[in-house]
């Protein structure tokens, strides 16, 4: 059965009774492991008892299929259901789970942790086709509510509280991959000693050498149409480690903020207004930058550029090219848009 993104939440709580295997996939690879734990939480207190559970790498049973099923079958050794969980789950272990399926044995709950699989998919397909045994959960980078909430809920446990210019700070920095965004609201925490507003101020200071500064340097450069400043960003960010569907992404992001903001001028909002409506907010560093693509882009140029975005993270995915190189082509095609713009 396919799960969507909304119903996420509700499934790991409470996944249907029958279900048997459960594909964990997406991008956000902190959320496909945060979500398979909580899964195997969901069948034993404890997911490392050597009886109940047990963890298996894909090429081992892409290796030897057939010990899916007799793993499945084994009896527990101190009473419960099984748990057995695959690592690195991709299309190579689709044979075996078509196999499994049609003729499924033992009462074992299987988790399999995947990556970023696509519609495509062999292995995504089958899951998302079973109506009975098989489930296929995505995993998509945290935006809005869902980001808001581990934030709060990473700050509260701390005592914290942000405020209105640190939380859509925060917001614009986080989200691509849940433990990374966990692990820096971690750091932040430790950095706010005895505090327990975080400002502006303290975001920036503890989220900001994450790789962020390069990231917005990027956005900005692209959008502004200043390849010089484009260039030598985006040679920091992929020096950086930064991924280049990451940054495709992201920029994707302030293109969508970017038309919405023209949407709300089209409806009689001059550009402080339409600014202003946009949640989360603009950062205050960030609104000059932003108020003068309001004036260089127009609604046809911001779905074209929101096009070849979406398209060099599909050709990342599919084409075999280099993704650095897919990437920098779209961005510099972006920031070309932006000058001849203003020309």
């Amino acid at each position: 059965m396919k799960i969507t993104a909304g119903k996420a939440e509700g499934f790991i709580k409470n996944p249907p009774q029958g279900v048997r295997c459960i594909l964990v996939y997406g991008p956000d690879q902190g959320l496909v492991f945060e979500r398979a734990k909580a899964l195997a939480h969901y069948v034993l207190d404890d997911i490392n008892d050597p009886f109940n559970s047990m963890v298996m790498q894909a090429a081992d049973l892409k290796a030897d299929p057939a010990r899916l099923g007799d793993e499945a079958a084994a009896m527990s050794l101190s009473g419960g259901q099984r748990l057995i969980r695959i690592q690195d789950a991709a299309d190579g272990l689709s044979a075996a789970f078509k196999s499994y399926l049609s003729d499924p044995i033992g009462d074992a709950m299987i988790v399999l942790e995947g990556g970023d699989l696509g519609p495509r998919s062999t292995l995504r397909k089958l899951f998302e086709s079973d109506k009975a045994l098989a489930a296929a959960l995505p995993c998509y980078g945290d935006e809005g509510r869902n980001l808001s909430d581990v934030i709060r809920e990473v700050l509260q446990k701390h005592g914290l509280t942000a405020d209105r210019d640190a939380m859509g700070y925060l917001l614009n920095h986080l989200g691509s991959d849940r433990q990374v965004s966990r692990g820096e609201l971690e750091k932040l925490a430790i950095y706010m000693g005895d505090e327990t507003t975080v400002t502006m101020v303290h975001a920036a200071a503890c989220i900001g050498d994450s790789g962020a500064f390069s990231l917005d340097n990027v956005t900005m450069a692209a959008a502004n149409g200043d390849h010089a400043r484009l260039e030598t960003a985006l040679l920091r960010c992929f020096d950086e480690g930064n991924q280049p569907i990451v940054i495709l992404r992201m920029l994707a992001r302030h293109f969508h903020r970017l038309h919405l903001a023209k949407g709300h001028m089209g409806k009689g909002l001059n550009i402080d207004q339409a600014m202003a409506k946009l949640r989360p907010p603009i950062i205050f560093k960030q609104a000059p930058d932003f108020k003068k693509q309001l004036g260089t882009w127009d609604i046809n140029r911001l779905s074209m550029a929101l096009d070849v975005l979406t398209q060099a993270e599909m050709d990342c995915k599919v084409t075999g090219n280099p993704p650095e190189t897919v990437c920098s082509r779209a961005l510099m095609r972006i920031a070309q848009a932006a000058r001849a713009r203003r020309r």
